[in-house]
């Protein structure tokens, strides 16, 4: 079975300011991201990826480029990023552009901390329908990624981070109304492989920490019973 890094874009302006950029255009990463977006690139380095995939807003490309230029060199085959709208941020309608402080004034705010399944932002998605297709997208190229380069491979999704934690929560098997117990900050790293059983989280919201066990491992479709002995990096 395949393995897909999901990553979240660094820092950016509208995160240090407390704005929800939403999908709002020229909201890029800060100094602070972008050197986010490079420690994740050099922990990436490590592990030859087969494919690099990308939410098309400008935060998310400007992540991907940097794993994209660490890259170079480790694999085979080149590779690009490919953009996937179904990875795009959720369309938050009305509160796009809005600070959190004022946001959590609304009546809608308390709904969206407990029970984010019903919630349709005014003039925008619903966290349903966000959810379903960002977990049918990335199905979608894992499953592909598989079959062109085998159950070794592993691959990365840059997306955002209400959109990681959905899904993450699939993978868990949460209902999305558990989804706000997930946290994943800016240019983390978190890890699933999809098997034929049920997914495997393997790891979430990791910040640092070696991922060269990644470059020559392929798991057992069944669960070690009582944990397993783990990984061993390769050797230098």
């Amino acid at each position: 079975m395949a393995t897909v890094l999901l990553v979240r874009h660094g820092r950016t302006t509208a995160n240090a300011s407390g704005l929800l950029a939403g999908r709002a255009d020229g909201v890029s990463l800060d100094d602070i991201g972008r050197d986010q977006a490079a420690l994740t690139a050099d922990r990436l380095a490590a592990v030859p990826v087969v494919g690099l995939v990308s939410s098309p807003l400008d935060r998310c490309r400007e992540t991907a480029q940097f794993i994209l230029e660490r890259q170079a060199g480790t694999q085979q085959a080149p590779i690009d990023i490919h953009l996937d709208s179904g990875l795009t941020e959720c369309d938050y309608g009305q509160w796009q552009g809005r600070t959190l402080t004022d946001l959590a004034t609304e009546e809608l705010w308390p709904v969206v901390q407990a029970q984010p399944s019903a919630v349709v932002f005014p003039g925008g998605e619903s966290m349903a329908a966000m959810h379903a297709r960002s977990v049918a997208a990335i199905r979608r190229r894992d499953a592909a990624f598989e079959a062109e380069h085998g159950p070794g491979a592993v691959w990365v999704a840059v997306s955002h981070g209400d959109i990681i934690k959905s899904i993450l929560a699939d993978a868990l098997g949460m209902h999305l109304d558990l989804f706000q117990r997930i946290a994943v900050g800016p240019a983390s790293v978190s890890i699933v492989r999809y098997g034929t059983h049920r997914p495997t989280v393997h790891a979430t919201n990791t910040e640092a920490g070696d991922l060269s066990w990644l470059a020559n491992t392929v798991s057992s479709e069944d669960a070690p019973v009582g944990g397993g002995a783990g990984h061993t990096a390769p050797s230098a």
